[in-house]
């Protein structure tokens, strides 16, 4: 049995050697190029796992040393999509300067927010996140849990019209808001839709990402591990016995694997600040999607 904590040596000695490759010479894992999936506003193709920032790349100066071996291994893994937002401490300036001292950011597809309460406020947070992150653009800037989002949501189309910003979002992480959302999208139709998805939250399913896709929104899923809550419910327990068949050798890639499995679904960003999950959870992007029959089993063991 594979836990979160442990990983198989044969995926660590690849990771481990593509970074020890410059930055300039990274390549895919010899495990199967993870797969990508198109932005139906564009066409556009990125990565199915991507990464989050919230909580993980809140750090001092002493914890970014490992956070530079998570970003390693995601772009060796063939991964570009990292999610952050001026609300999560200080993670844009850490981003920001990791990026620009590995020499990065030319392979990072850029997300970040607006969380602002006026138009004024919205301006200025912007300015602000692209000097934390060192950069003059961002390929996606999404309203933070609807705040102020008809304000916010105007000023991000300006933005994309000035070419500071290639897709424009919203999102939001609770149950409760899904109908909202749902509605929000039909209406507007941004580029991409934010929303909590995972086997034990399965409230998405009835709305939202059936709006979005029937509405031509890519989709990204935050808190697919329930911020950490599935490990502990899993913990000494054996992974179904059709795991395996599929390329899964752990509860992190199934988590993932579920989210990915469903059609409306474009990218998932798991956090992670340690370099041997960040390689785990990349295992999760090659592979064939789980049946309905597998995912139901799934959703029932979590109820």
């Amino acid at each position: 049995m594979a836990s979160r904590r442990e990983f198989l040596s044969a995926a660590i000695a690849v990771a481990t050697a593509a970074a020890l490759r410059p930055a300039f010479a990274l390549t895919p894992p010899a495990t199967g190029a993870i797969e990508l999936r198109a932005i139906p506003s564009t066409g556009e193709k990125i990565p199915v796992i991507g990464m989050g920032t919230s909580g993980s790349f809140e750090v001092d100066v002493a914890g970014r040393e490992p956070l530079k071996e998570v970003l390693r291994r995601f772009v060796a893994g063939g991964a570009s999509v990292i999610d952050t937002s001026p609300n999560y401490s200080n993670a844009e300036d850490v981003l920001g300067d990791l990026l620009a001292e590995l020499g990065l950011r030319d392979r990072i597809w850029l997300a970040t927010k607006l969380a602002a309460d006026d138009r004024a406020a919205g301006e200025a947070q912007f300015a602000d996140s692209l000097r934390r992150l060192r950069t003059d653009r961002v390929e996606l800037l999404a309203v933070h849990n609807l705040r102020d989002w008809r304000t916010q949501l105007a000023l991000a189309r300006e933005l994309k019209a000035q070419g500071k910003v290639k897709y424009i979002g919203l999102t939001h992480f609770r149950d409760e808001a899904h109908d909202q959302l749902a509605d929000i999208v039909a209406a507007e139709k941004p580029d991409f839709v934010q929303i909590n998805y995972s086997v034990s939250a399965v409230n998405a399913e009835k709305r939202v990402l059936p709006v979005a896709a029937d509405s031509g929104v890519a989709v990204m899923i935050n808190r697919a591990f329930d911020d950490g809550r599935l490990f502990s419910r899993v913990a000494g327990q054996a992974l179904p016995g059709w795991a395996a068949e599929v390329g899964i050798s752990s509860w992190a890639q199934l988590f993932l694997r579920f989210a990915t499995s469903h059609p409306a679904v474009t990218v998932v960003i798991p956090a992670t600040g340690k370099p041997e999950r960040q390689s785990d959870n990349l295992l999760a992007g090659s592979g064939p999607r789980l049946t309905e029959a597998q995912r139901a089993e799934l959703v029932a063991m979590f109820r």
